[in-house]
């Protein structure tokens, strides 16, 4: 097969960097299934990893990219067939097995969600991990009694990839999303993929957080950590569900039990990474049907491959919105 092109990190004297390497199908990490890898998309992990701001990677050299979709080239584990389409994302994905910025991918077969009825390969990683994680936070939050008519739910880190789809989500399901973010230029983007209200961050009294504070919201989506995660729990209602998502800001939680134990609140930890197959393969179904965003193109810009590395310093900063596809073939 011939050589094909690939974002690899290396760590060279102490210094983590990235930079495309041409490679064959041989050097990639072990695995059943070849994949001819058509779409990844950008996390903010992806940034951390390949500008080496945070410690994600586990081993170098590495592929970058945590997320890929595309067609089996071939596989040796008779549960993927040639020309099958596949999704490929968590798990040691971009972190300590080769990932999606590369023309092809070879991944344990355990480790692969066949592309449901309803998604493209494009539309799944327009939502990719991010989407992914959102999608789980929804079921799990109305697992644990979550409902429209509970009352509001506020969603922080508004504008990122899982803010954007989690707020898209939970509108289309009926609830009134109240939206929070640093960035008040982006109210309308926010209002035009389903939030009914917008606050600002820069309005929170976060050096005054109470145990219990006034009930507000039935649900909340928390990616920060810290004192924002705090105030959210002092501020829901009776019966109440929070899923933690994320630690940008923090990952210091100061909070007390009276939530917990007064107002019965649930606060439910979200893990894409090591979500089991069973469910991962559910919430990938459900992605493509009843939790499908409806506005997955007003927040999805796209990429070649080629700009992967001048858009990275971008997403360390916060600076960006919603999702970007990354296009490999």
């Amino acid at each position: 097969m011939a050589s094909f092109k690939a974002l690899r990190i290396f760590n060279e004297d102490g210094k983590v960097a990235s930079r495309f390497v041409d490679m064959t199908v041989d050097e990639l990490d072990a695995g059943e299934v070849v994949i001819r890898n058509e779409y990844s998309s950008i996390n903010y992990k992806d940034a951390l990893a390949a500008t080496g701001a945070g410690k994600i990677i586990r081993r170098f050299p590495c592929v970058g990219g945590i997320d890929g979709a595309g067609v089996v080239e071939s596989s040796t584990d008779p549960a993927f067939q040639p020309g099958d389409r596949v999704i490929a994302n968590s798990y040691d994905v971009g972190v300590a097995h080769d990932g999606g910025y590369a023309g092809y991918m070879r991944i344990p077969s355990a480790w692969l969600v066949p592309l449901p009825d309803g998604l493209t390969t494009f539309e799944a990683m327009a939502l990719g991990v991010a989407g992914f994680t959102a999608g789980l936070a929804v079921v799990r939050m109305e697992a644990n009694g979550l409902a429209p008519g509970n009352g509001p739910v506020i969603v922080n880190g508004a504008t990122g990839g899982v803010g954007s789809v989690a707020i898209d989500i939970l509108a289309r399901r009926g609830y009134r999303v109240v939206a929070l973010t640093g960035k008040a230029a982006e109210a309308d983007y926010l209002k035009s993929i389903g939030a009914a209200e917008v606050m600002l961050r820069s309005d929170l009294d976060l050096a005054k957080i109470r145990p219990l504070d006034k009930s507000l919201w039935a649900g909340a989506v928390d990616n920060l950590g810290g004192d924002v995660l705090s105030w959210m729990a002092s501020t829901m209602q009776i019966g109440g569900t929070i899923a933690s998502i994320g630690l940008a800001a923090s990952h210091e939680f100061k909070t007390t039990v009276m939530p917990f134990i007064l107002r019965g609140v649930t606060l439910c930890g979200v893990d894409s990474v090591n979500c089991p197959m069973p469910l991962r393969r559910e919430v990938w179904r459900r992605l493509a049907t009843d939790l499908k965003p409806v506005h997955l193109a007003t927040m999805t810009r796209t990429i070649p491959l080629d700009d992967l590395p001048a858009a990275f310093d971008a997403f360390v900063k916060g600076a960006v919105k919603g999702r970007t596809v990354v296009k490999v073939a």
